[in-house]
């Protein structure tokens, strides 16, 4: 006689709903990406996994005016109110972009009340291109 496999969400061995707010996650790493038509917000732990996100086109945004650096610190609030609900305290922030939104995340993050151990620029710079196009010969 085959016998029956609990189900893991029924009433009778405790656990109801979802676990998800159960981890406490005292350091992360804040990411946001500003290029010029959007802001991107992404806040991780310390080994990397995603925590929390959000951009200025999921606050709402469209258009033009996801560039704007008001989009941008709505981002940066709403990706950081659920992790500050979570424990976080302390952060590394990582910046990439020449986007208008850097500045406005940046200040959004500050005033969140999170401490900040350091504030680093990761753009990217092009140290010499890349390879130009074969010459045609006519």
């Amino acid at each position: 006689m085959a016998k029956t496999i609990p189900r893991i969400g029924s009433r009778r061995n405790g656990r109801i709903g979802s676990r998800k707010n159960g981890r406490r996650i005292p350091k992360g790493v804040i990411h946001v990406q500003a290029s010029f038509n959007n802001t991107i917000v992404t806040v991780t732990d310390i080994r990397g996994r995603v925590v929390s996100w959000s951009s200025a086109g999921t606050c709402g945004f469209r258009g033009t005016r996801r560039g704007t650096p008001f989009a941008a610190q709505t981002a940066a609030a709403n990706a950081i109110r659920t992790v500050v609900d979570q424990g976080m305290q302390r952060a590394e922030v990582m910046i990439k972009g020449p986007g208008l939104g850097r500045d406005a995340a940046l200040r959004a993050i500050r005033r969140s009340g999170i401490l900040l151990s350091f504030v680093r620029d990761v753009t990217p710079m092009p140290h010499n291109g890349c390879r130009p196009p074969k010459k045609r010969r006519v």
